[in-house]
């Protein structure tokens, strides 16, 4: 689960400004580490497939807004895998 000091962190990092929570770029920011927080989640726990689905559905959210960013801008997008570690 994400706290605030890390939500907050993530914003600073990818955002604008402090307050800048709604970018398509803090958004794929924040959905990736709820990715990695359920992922670890789901090594001790296989059989929760109420949480797979909203992982799933997750992982569509990012897959469209980095499609977003990709259409508007593709040097953005090429900057924020790298920084997001998406691509191997």
């Amino acid at each position: 689960m994400l706290t605030q000091e890390k939500k907050k962190e993530i914003i600073e990092n990818f955002g604008e400004s402090d307050r800048d929570t709604g970018s398509a770029k803090v958004q794929v920011a924040l959905l990736t580490a709820r990715i990695a927080d359920l992922t670890e989640h789901f090594r001790e726990h296989k059989k929760d497939h109420c949480s797979r689905r909203g992982l799933m559905k997750m992982v569509g959210s990012r897959r469209r807004l980095l499609n977003y960013i990709k259409n508007n801008n593709v040097h953005e997008y090429r900057k924020l895998l790298k920084e997001l570690n998406l691509r191997k």
